[in-house]
């Protein structure tokens, strides 16, 4: 007996879920950072539209209502943050063979506000880290903390918070190669945001961007023929530097944001 053909039926995607992951949605509205997220979605500190969610993955509508419990808010109103001007020779992230993270510069003796601050206690090193990069030859402000929403203020993809640098150089610089540096360098096949660059003494450039490449500073005036002989950054936001001594580090305080 003859069968009939049989046409193959279209195979069906599976449907995509709707909305977006509630962790994601919170870091984007700067509530916290992702791992934040997490921790407190899974402690049942997050309510959507007024109804509590405890589940990870929980997927919402993006312009839903999201409020923390005060649970939250207490946990997040006790993180630090800390400031610390970065010797030379240290690395600021994952220690590299031979040399010494930032963090282990952190700890009472070197406190430089201890007179009028909080005291220093092991749980601020817990979960505390480097808000951006500074590298190992350079020296000046970095930010390290244990609040995701400081975190992501500073070195998120939408970050619109600048960065001042001085930075000692060797080599001839015209005003064609000092309007590069401005705008129009790019690195790694992209182009660089506008900068500005100025020189502030017959050695020294001011450098303030609001992007952090690896290296960046150094490979742009590698670019116009300059070598960087000293780089320092004094300025993150609206905090500075200011006289806090080489190797001591501060509590970033209540009065202060960036």
């Amino acid at each position: 007996m003859a069968h009939a053909d049989v046409e193959p039926q279209p195979a069906h995607a599976a449907p995509t879920p709707e909305g977006v992951r509630l962790s994601k949605v919170m870091a984007e509205r700067g509530l916290c950072s992702r791992r934040e997220a997490d921790a407190i979605i899974e402690r049942g500190w997050v309510f959507v539209d007024g109804r509590r969610v405890g589940e990870l993955g929980t997927r919402i509508d993006p312009t839903a209502e999201i409020t923390l419990a005060a649970e939250a808010r207490r946990t997040q109103a006790i993180q630090v943050t800390i400031l610390l001007h970065k010797p030379i020779g240290y690395v600021s992230g994952q220690p590299e063979p031979g040399f010494q993270p930032a963090v282990s510069l952190i700890g009472a003796d070197n406190q430089f506000d201890r007179a009028e601050s909080q005291r220093f206690h092991r749980s601020h090193l817990k979960g505390l880290a480097p808000a951006g990069r500074l590298d190992i030859d350079s020296t000046g402000l970095l930010v390290l903390t244990q609040n995701g929403r400081i975190a992501r203020q500073l070195i998120g993809d939408d970050s619109s918070v600048d960065k001042e640098y001085l930075v000692r150089v060797e080599g001839e610089l015209d005003a064609e190669a000092l309007q590069l540096l401005n705008h129009g360098l790019e690195l790694d096949g992209r182009k660089l945001r506008p900068a500005k660059v100025e020189w502030v003494n017959q050695d020294q450039l001011r450098f303030v961007l609001n992007e952090g490449r690896k290296r960046q500073i150094r490979r742009m005036c590698e670019l116009v023929g300059l070598r960087v002989v000293g780089l320092k950054r004094v300025r993150i936001g609206r905090v500075r530097l200011g006289d806090l001594p080489l190797g001591q580090w501060r509590f970033l305080r209540e009065d202060e944001s960036f």
